[in-house]
């Protein structure tokens, strides 16, 4: 594990994560400061936590948008679907006389 040191909304926090997961991480802890920005900036909240709140169900809402749509694969994220894809190609690939 590998410490990292953030801040967010002007507060730092220590993290800690396996190296080959600190891009992820700090892309996340960037997305996250820019929502809790851009909430502080409106002005309509003060405190952090309202503020992280906010944030989060912003996230949220983003997140269950990219759920496939209604239907047998209605509850897979879109990532869900590169794996199910690969999967059927391979199905596909073991049809003797078939070429796709």
């Amino acid at each position: 594990m590998e410490r990292v040191d953030v801040s967010i909304l002007g507060r730092e926090y220590s993290l800690a994560c396996p190296a080959d997961e600190k891009p992820a991480l700090l892309a996340a802890v960037r997305l996250v400061d820019q929502r809790m920005q851009s909430i502080k900036a409106a002005g309509k909240i003060g405190s952090a936590e309202r503020i992280a709140v906010m944030a989060a169900i912003q996230t949220a809402i983003e997140l269950l948008a990219m759920r496939a749509p209604d239907g047998p694969l209605g509850q897979l994220a879109l990532g869900d679907f590169k794996s199910k894809i690969e999967d059927i190609n391979g199905v596909l690939d073991q049809v003797p006389g078939l070429s796709v």
